[in-house]
């Protein structure tokens, strides 16, 4: 299983797991919106990346990696230099502390994303299971 992030794999490998996941599918039932994850380039990452995740009702419509002028407005941006995102990945950060204090800049309606905690606590476990570095 080599699925380093980020990369194409990771993301192919991280659609699978959603879209199998039983847990996630249950918790994950009432949310509506896509997100784009802004990866920024850092002392370990060498170029900048951005994926793109349409997530559905528990499920992954669709998920890719971006190209320069690719970019769709998402319901939700997530932002964070390298570091940060294998820091939540590894379970270091929790995602929810990273978002009050900064290190992962959330643009999108934090209203609902804090009404929908336990869906985005399932997402990260879902990303961090099949995540290596």
């Amino acid at each position: 299983m080599d699925h380093p992030f980020p990369s194409a794999a990771w993301l192919a490998a991280f659609q699978e797991k959603l879209n199998q996941d039983q847990q996630y599918h249950e918790i994950a039932h009432n949310w509506e919106g896509d997100i784009l994850f802004s990866i920024q380039a850092d002392d370990s990452l060498e170029e900048s990346t951005m994926m793109y995740l349409d997530l559905w009702h528990g499920t992954c419509r669709q998920a890719r990696i971006l190209e320069d002028g690719d970019i769709p407005k998402a319901a939700f941006e997530l932002q964070a230099p390298y570091s940060n995102w294998v820091r939540i990945l590894k379970g270091d950060l929790h995602p929810m502390q990273a978002m009050l204090t900064q290190k992962l800049k959330v643009k999108g309606n934090m209203t609902y994303m804090m009404r929908h905690v336990p869906t985005v606590l399932d997402f990260t476990r879902c990303a961090q299971e099949i995540s290596q570095f």
